[in-house]
C-alpha cells in the first residue's frame, strides 16, 4: 500500500507494483508533493472559506485496547487545509460540506482535526456526535462521511503528472444531491 485509507474512509486507494515504486511515493508524501483531497460533511457550521488547521497529534491506546489519537502539543506535526464547499441548514441541525488537502498523514488526522474544532464527521463513531449519528443512520447516512476524492502526484519512474479521481459513493451522492445539489459529485 502506497496510500491507506481508514477501513470506514471509501475512495481512491493508491498500491505500488516495486519496491523501487513504493519507496519513491512515500517520499513524495514525505515531501508534501502529493495533492491528497478528501471531502467530508461535517456537523455543525462552518464560517471560512478556506482554513488551515495546524494542531500536532499523539496516538495512544485506550484500557480497552482501541486505538485513538488526540490533540495533543507532545504530539507528532499535522497540518490539514479545509476548503468549504457549501452548508446547509435542517431543522435546527447545520452541516457543511467540506474539502480537506492534507499536507501531512497522521492516523484520523482529518477526523481529530474536526472534532477538536467542534464540528466532528457525520458518521464518525470514534470522534463523532453518537446522537446525531443514530439519528442519521435512521435516514439512510450508516458510515462515516468520508472520502479520498483524489490523489494528484508524479509517476514514481517516469516523472509524468499523475491525478486519480474516485466519485462519491451512491450514498453520499444521494444526501449531497438532497442537500446541496450538484456540489457533491
Amino acid at each position: 500500500l502506497a496510500h491507506r485509507l481508514d477501513r470506514e474512509t471509501s475512495g481512491v486507494l493508491l498500491l505500488a507494483k516495486s519496491r523501487r515504486a513504493l519507496v519513491r511515493m512515500h517520499a513524495h508524501m514525505r515531501e508534501g508533493t502529493m495533492d491528497k483531497r478528501y471531502v467530508t460533511l461535517v456537523a455543525g457550521t462552518w464560517h471560512n472559506a478556506r482554513q488551515h488547521v495546524k494542531a500536532p497529534l499523539h496516538k495512544y491506546v485506550t484500557a480497552q485496547g482501541e486505538r485513538r489519537v488526540n490533540v495533543d502539543a507532545e504530539g507528532q506535526a499535522a497540518h490539514t487545509v479545509f476548503n468549504r464547499l457549501e452548508g446547509v441548514q435542517r431543522g435546527d441541525q447545520a452541516y457543511t460540506l467540506l474539502e480537506a488537502e492534507l499536507h501531512t498523514g497522521r492516523t484520523h488526522q482529518i477526523r481529530v482535526h474536526l472534532a477538536h474544532l467542534g464540528v466532528p464527521i457525520v458518521g464518525d463513531d470514534k470522534y463523532g456526535d453518537f446522537e446525531l449519528n443514530r439519528a442519521l443512520a435512521r435516514q439512510g447516512v450508516k458510515r462515516l462521511f468520508l472520502h479520498a476524492r483524489r490523489l494528484g502526484f508524479k509517476h514514481p519512474l517516469d516523472g509524468k503528472a499523475v491525478k486519480l479521481e474516485s466519485p462519491l459513493p451512491d450514498d453520499m451522492r444521494r444526501f449531497c444531491e438532497e442537500n446541496f445539489g450538484n456540489v457533491g459529485r
